[in-house]
């Protein structure tokens, strides 16, 4: 892991000093894809531990003596991932960068896109209730999940598990989580977080799409409809965003669940909502070098594996891009600036506003050539045509076909590390 210094290779001295110091409905999404409720925002993806970044524990699933090699166009790989890597179909490593939602009901109504188009990942959308379904439906995906070259490739199985308003999995075995700002009072965030994420692993998942990392102003406050409307931050100070963040982060992985930080590089200053509107979503203060990316560095310095980039606009950084296609802002700000070497998960584009204009295989391609790894979509009828987009402009395209392994390589690293890939 890069030190604290290399990732804030862009940012100011200050950043630096306050870091250490410190689909139809209203609903929240992020990784807030659209529900259908139009009660309440119940989030699809899409506190305060005084344990500060740098004292943060490694994730109990890490595997640090694996042996690794680095090759010439991607990031490093194990012997075993290379191996599973290499001996997949363009369909099945085209599949293992799409994560499908899944509404309440049948175990099996992924069992389509696992089988034809190697769907790796998948996310609880909708409102599940019990435990007990929601692990037996955990089993399933984990059974049918694909086997190559004679090696099981296991499910990553999310959940947009909050707290607030943004809680997918309720009913028994799933304690009522409260919202980000009444987390903030917790003085053992990391410890109810862990308390948390075993409910979420005895339930068969093993990611969670939170924590949410966006500082919300005071002066903005509840006029964010992503955020500070439901009060899913943190606080107003990228110090309090962090505390919190980090925090709810460990406790995760101590529970051994993954946590997905977001919404990069943060979705506090628009005012509407990227999942039902594609105005009121630009950011025309963002820097590359803001205070309010510290969340998200000291997350990373944390151990954060998985990182959320969201679907808003950064006029100073890229125009009117949305964020999850700029290169700018997924290579050069995330991958370069805050140096993270982990997997990049876009926020909901399959019902999403923000990217409702770009067609929807674009939508996979342009976020993996923008340094993209995983596509989150909450219309599991899109994964196809998205798949099939894959396959070609890899086919055709060298450089996009060398993102794809490259992708493909941190997925699987991502897998391995979790128990989810085991060779021999």
């Amino acid at each position: 892991m890069p030190t604290r210094a290399s990732h804030l290779t862009r940012a100011a001295a200050g950043l630096a000093v306050l870091a250490l110091v410190g689909c139809a409905s209203d609903d929240p999404g992020a990784g807030s894809t659209s529900s259908s409720s139009t009660s309440s925002p119940t989030s699809a993806e899409d506190t305060t531990s005084a344990t500060s970044s740098s004292s943060a524990t490694s994730s109990p699933s890490s595997s640090s003596s694996r042996s690794t090699t680095v090759t010439a166009d991607g990031p490093e790989a194990s012997a075993c991932v290379e191996q599973v890597r290499d001996a997949m179909t363009p369909t099945q490593q085209a599949g293992q960068l799409l994560m499908a939602a899944m509404q309440p009901g049948p175990a099996s109504s992924l069992d389509g896109p696992i089988g034809a188009q190697g769907l790796g990942s998948m996310l609880y959308l909708g409102g599940w209730q019990e435990s007990a379904t929601v692990a037996a439906a955990s089993k399933h995906l984990q059974d049918v999940s694909p086997t190559v070259d004679g090696t099981k490739v296991g499910m990553l199985v999310a959940a947009d598990q909050e707290g607030g308003e943004v809680q997918q999995l309720t009913g028994s075995g799933f304690t009522s989580m409260p919202s980000g700002l009444e987390q903030a009072q917790d003085p053992d965030l990391r410890a109810s977080a862990k308390g948390w994420g075993t409910e979420l692993k005895q339930a068969g998942v093993n990611v969670n799409l939170a924590p949410t990392a966006d500082t919300v102003p005071s002066e903005i406050g509840t006029a964010n409809e992503p955020i500070g409307k439901w009060g899913r931050q943190y606080g107003s100070t990228p110090q309090a965003a962090s505390k919190g963040a980090v925090a709810f982060g460990q406790g995760m992985q101590d529970a051994g669940v993954e946590p997905t930080v977001k919404h990069f590089p943060g979705l506090g200053r628009i005012t509407g909502n990227t999942d039902l509107r594609d105005t009121g979503i630009t950011d025309s203060t963002m820097t590359r070098d803001d205070a309010h990316l510290t969340p998200f560095a000291d997350s990373i310095e944390a151990g954060t594996k998985i990182v959320m980039v969201g679907s808003a606009h950064y006029s100073k950084i890229d125009g009117e891009t949305p964020a999850l296609f700029s290169r700018t802002i997924v290579d050069d700000m995330l991958r370069d600036d805050l140096g993270f070497d982990g997997v990049v998960i876009t926020d909901d584009v399959g019902a999403a506003k923000a990217v409702a204009a770009t067609p929807v295989g674009e939508r996979a391609t342009r976020f993996i050539s923008a340094g993209g790894d995983i596509v989150l979509t909450a219309e599991p009828a899109q994964v196809p045509t998205m798949v099939s987009a894959i396959e070609a402009k890899a086919k055709g395209d060298a450089a996009f076909g060398k993102q794809v392994t490259a992708s493909v390589t941190r997925v699987l690293t991502l897998k391995e590390d979790m128990g989810l890939l085991r060779c021999g």
